[in-house]
């Protein structure tokens, strides 16, 4: 709002210093936000990352297993034991309060299962064929895992720039502005003040020589 068009009044300078105060409060209660989800962040980016290299391991370890079974089994004998072995796997999501920010996570299962809970008889496969099935479903554990962490830096990533976007408002154009028009008002109302003041002097200094 232009200073012009606002009114230069004892009642407006006091709501414009309001709004500062209370602009200047939210500022501050949302850096201190935005820094306890940053640490927050940083600490399941830390979770992220070591979980990532545990997976880049874990898969190249299942593949090259895979591979081998291929080798010696045969295509058709793995996609058998693959297809009886199918199952839904259900995940329970929970979500957390972080300074109000709720933060989604994925409550990890066990998702390995004993020899005869596979679907298949076990003496129709070989031994490699159940350590390629014990390999994946260390998979499935931990991608339950990168799952959660990944979906919370998400959200929380998504709620910091949120909640920088609000601090560089506040602190880049209202409180600016704000003080821009407490400085025009307080210099209309002293300029004001002194033309009052000299009006005085002048009709005193007549009635004076009156």
């Amino acid at each position: 709002m232009p200073e012009e068009t606002i009114s230069p009044t004892r009642m407006n300078l006091l709501a414009r210093k309001a709004q500062a105060v209370l602009a200047t409060q939210g500022v501050e209660l949302l850096k201190k936000k935005r820094d306890a989800l940053m640490k927050e962040f940083f600490d399941v980016v830390g979770s992220t990352l070591s979980s990532r290299e545990r997976l880049t391991a874990l898969c190249e370890e299942a593949y090259l297993e895979l591979t081998l079974a291929k080798a010696k089994e045969g295509t058709e004998s793995l996609e058998s034991a693959a297809s009886a072995g199918t199952r839904e796997i259900l995940l329970n999501i929970t979500t957390r309060s972080i300074w109000g920010v709720k933060v989604p996570s994925i409550e990890v299962k066990d998702l390995r299962r004993p020899l005869l809970a596979r679907g298949y008889s076990p003496t129709g496969t070989s031994a490699r064929v159940e350590l390629n099935a014990e390999k994946f479903e260390a998979i499935l554990n931990l991608l339950q895992e990168i799952a959660s962490v990944e979906s919370q830096v998400r959200r929380l990533g998504a709620e910091i720039r949120k909640t920088t976007r609000r601090v560089n408002a506040l602190e880049q154009v209202v409180l600016p502005r704000t003080q821009r028009e407490i400085r025009f008002i307080r210099g209309v109302l002293e300029q004001r003040e002194r033309e009052d003041t000299f009006r005085l002097k002048r009709i005193k200094q007549k009635l004076a020589r009156a």
